[in-house]
């Protein structure tokens, strides 16, 4: 349980790092903090007392307490302590991420950077958790995986503060548009039109769109399937899409495609979000009876490790993976290599990677004039 003394240290800083309090700012009085944790004098004391020991406010007799200018001490910081760069991911240990953790990882300690993970389980108020142990912290640099970057992010004042502070961040596969960093992501678009025109090629028109909504990768994939569907000249029945957030990924795409193949059979392709929820896809036509491509052809998104491990082999959109790692950990070193950032965001300095997406053919697609239709 969390001490009282803790609670309003914390809260102090927390305010600190979200820019409600600036540089030389007056924070709340005594009495206001009092009031405001329910605590006593000697309780605001010792927490202010310790951040003022710290380096994070500073008393001026007869004025109050008041915010410390964090950016020149954070330079005295990095210039006396080690080299550490902080690595933001929404998950670390599952599907692709450990390919470009690697990537990253083996990249920087050649430089001789120690390197701490991250993991947001793209959730917003872990990221934030994130963010303020950095901030709190030394590091030289972040590389940043943004958490359900499809919504608006209710953590930019950190990323903004990182600017203030001169931390150099870049993000990877998604970015916080309104911030524009330099970053490192998928042409998405074109992979999910890449996705559904190689069905169409391949002579289908009744297809269904499964993708994950609170993330832009998934926004853009779905745009570049109804761009194919337009390109073509393929109406697009409503119902053959398929939209889920981060916690439905596990129940409602296969509930709401086994319930669209219940009430028509008239669908023969199916585009996936990734390769993840394609092999729950294919679980479900499993359980239906269906095989893969015989009555269905199934398109996914990674070229992860699990196009290999069913007895479909799925055709699948590559992912750069540890290349993209690597080359997130040469772009943070040129800007802290750099030091372009003087009191802004240096994203600008340095250019953004764009991977061209490719499709990766294998056996789970198939033209359906030789479809056979099983009774």
């Amino acid at each position: 349980m969390e001490t009282k003394y803790n609670k309003v240290k914390r809260a102090i800083q927390s305010n600190i790092m979200d820019g409600t309090y600036t540089a030389h700012q007056k924070i709340s009085s005594e009495s206001e903090l009092m009031k405001q944790f329910s605590v006593s004098r000697h309780t605001v004391r010792l927490a202010i007392g310790d951040l003022v020991a710290k380096g994070w406010l500073y008393r001026e007799q007869g004025s109050g307490t008041f915010c410390a200018d964090r950016s020149t001490a954070e330079e005295g910081k990095q210039a006396m302590d080690s080299k550490n760069i902080a690595i933001v991911t929404t998950y670390i240990s599952d599907y692709i991420f450990p390919s470009i953790i690697r990537g990253a990882e083996s990249r920087l300690s050649q430089e001789g950077y120690q390197v701490s993970i991250f993991s947001t389980n793209n959730d917003h108020h872990k990221e934030r958790d994130i963010l303020e142990k950095i901030l709190s912290q030394s590091f030289d640099g972040v590389i940043v995986e943004p958490t359900r970057s499809a919504y608006s992010n209710p953590n930019i004042n950190y990323y903004l503060n990182l600017e203030r502070l001169g931390i150099p961040y870049i993000m990877i596969n998604a970015y916080y548009d309104e911030l524009e960093p330099t970053r490192l992501v998928m042409d998405d678009e074109r992979g999910g039109y890449l996705q559904t025109e190689h069905l169409i090629q391949l002579g289908h028109t009744e297809i269904a769109g499964l993708f994950k909504t609170d993330d832009t990768q998934g926004t853009k994939r779905m745009k570049g399937f109804l761009k194919a569907h337009r390109k073509y000249g393929i109406p697009l029945n409503p119902k053959n899409i398929i939209t889920y957030n981060t916690e439905e990924k596990h129940t409602k795409p296969g509930t709401e495609l086994e319930n669209l193949l219940t009430a028509t059979a008239d669908i023969t392709g199916l585009v996936c979000y990734n390769d993840e929820l394609a092999i729950n896809v294919l679980n479900v036509l499993r359980s239906k009876g269906l095989k893969v491509p015989t009555n269905l052809s199934v398109v996914g998104y990674d070229d992860s490790f699990l196009t290999e491990v069913s007895e479909v082999k799925l055709t699948s959109v590559a992912h750069p993976k540890s290349e993209m790692g690597k080359a997130a950990a040469d772009t943070i070193l040129e800007l802290i290599k750099g030091k372009e950032m003087v009191k802004g965001n240096a994203s600008s300095q340095v250019e953004s990677i764009i991977y061209e997406p490719k499709l990766i053919l294998r056996g789970s697609t198939k033209e359906l004039q030789s479809i056979e239709i099983t009774s």
